[in-house]
């Protein structure tokens, strides 16, 4: 992959994402292998260390998919939360697994299902839950 900034990563955030992995069924396999090398590669840090311009779980974020020129207001969720956040976007899919950890401004190139790639960059952080002083959500 030709882009993959640094990230930083809540640690409560990698716990409940480390059991998630885990608990990959055939068809997540791919974007869990993918999150937990994010998670490897990532600086894990406390819920109040986290910066006010990181991606973290439960963010709505507004980033642009470059390669089709499209921009994107999402809130990043664990699958669960799909049913009740109007805009979530899974951390299990593919593009919500790249969106993880990044900080504004950055770009990342992710795989997607097929071969193909997204080129992503991270645009505004609308919400954060660690901004709003929500550490243990």
């Amino acid at each position: 992959m030709a882009t993959r900034p640094p990230i930083i990563i809540n640690r409560l955030d990698a716990e409940r994402l480390q059991r998630l992995i885990d608990e990959a069924d055939d068809k997540d396999l791919a974007v869990a292998r993918s999150l937990e090398e994010e998670l490897a590669r990532g600086e894990v840090v406390d819920p109040e260390e986290i910066p006010e311009d990181v991606v973290s779980m439960c963010s709505q974020v507004q980033f642009t998919d470059l390669a089709r020129e499209r921009q994107i207001i999402r809130t990043l969720v664990y699958p669960h939360a799909l049913a009740t956040t109007e805009d979530g976007i899974s951390v299990m899919a593919p593009v919500g697994a790249a969106l993880l950890g990044l900080r504004i401004g950055d770009t990342i190139d992710w795989p997607l299902p097929g071969g193909r790639e997204a080129r992503l960059r991270i645009d505004a952080i609308l919400w954060q839950p660690e901004r709003e002083g929500q550490f243990h959500r």
